[in-house]
């Protein structure tokens, strides 16, 4: 007697599945990354999984499994009895950090004037563009998305995928200090103005000069954000026991 029900091999039915709680992984991940790196928590601040499963619809299961890889990236602090933490880094981590992402940068900057195309530095400036609006009309969380999307394409426009690897990694653990640097006015200024410089450099192909205005840029950027967190610890009534 014939089965009458449905006939699937596997290879018409685990692999959709398989697929889709691959893609409901990522998106839980890159959901959680988003919250931690756009500086909605601060640093030191545990993670409450109750409330994030509300905020996110989902079990505290694939949860766990993005503060997993999170912490893998270095953004996300696990220790064991207390959970989940945003990772608050030292002043010593912190100045390393910035100094290697100042060679990442210099470096796509160098390589993306040997291998950009026409249509991708339009491309940039059309965000430049945009950006340069945000700044005039002091929108910052505007300003810093043109931003961070104008490094990241002259990153890609590096064409080099080990580069690129390493980029991300790094700029994930920077973002939201970066972000917070420019709340001083000055600096934000003179970050406009440097941004100009990037794109002449860029359209003129001149590696060279493209390279020390970017390692510049993020050194600077080390600087304002150390003193941004001085300032908060000074102004702490605990005293600061580290920096966020």
């Amino acid at each position: 007697m014939q089965n009458s029900s449905p006939l699937l091999s596997p290879s018409e039915s685990t692999p959709l599945s398989k697929v889709t709680r691959l893609q409901l992984h990522d998106v839980i991940v890159e959901r959680l990354r988003n919250f931690v790196v756009e500086g909605s928590v601060a640093p030191g601040t545990k993670l409450n999984e109750r409330e994030l499963c509300d905020t996110f619809g989902i079990s505290r299961t694939p949860l766990r499994e993005a503060i997993k890889v999170l912490a893998a990236e270095g953004l996300v602090e696990i220790t064991p009895n207390r959970g989940a933490s945003i990772y608050r880094m030292s002043e010593a981590e912190l100045r390393e950090m910035f100094e290697l992402m100042s060679c990442l940068e210099s470096f796509s900057g160098q390589l993306a004037c040997e291998r950009i195309t026409a249509e991708e530095v339009t491309r940039i400036k059309a965000m430049h563009y945009v950006m340069q609006a945000c700044h005039t009309q002091k929108d910052l969380p505007g300003y810093y998305k043109q931003n961070s999307l104008i490094h990241d394409h002259i990153n890609q426009a590096a064409r080099n995928a080990a580069l690129r690897q390493v980029y991300l990694t790094t700029n994930r653990r920077l973002q939201a200090l970066r972000f917070r640097s420019n709340f001083e006015t000055a600096k934000w200024d003179k970050a406009m103005a440097e941004h100009s410089e990037m794109i002449e450099a860029l359209e003129a192909r001149n590696g060279q000069r493209l390279a020390a205005i970017l390692r510049q840029h993020l050194l600077e950027k080390r600087d304002a954000v150390l003193r941004v967190l001085a300032s908060d610890r000074s102004n702490d009534p605990t005293g600061g026991k580290g920096i966020a």
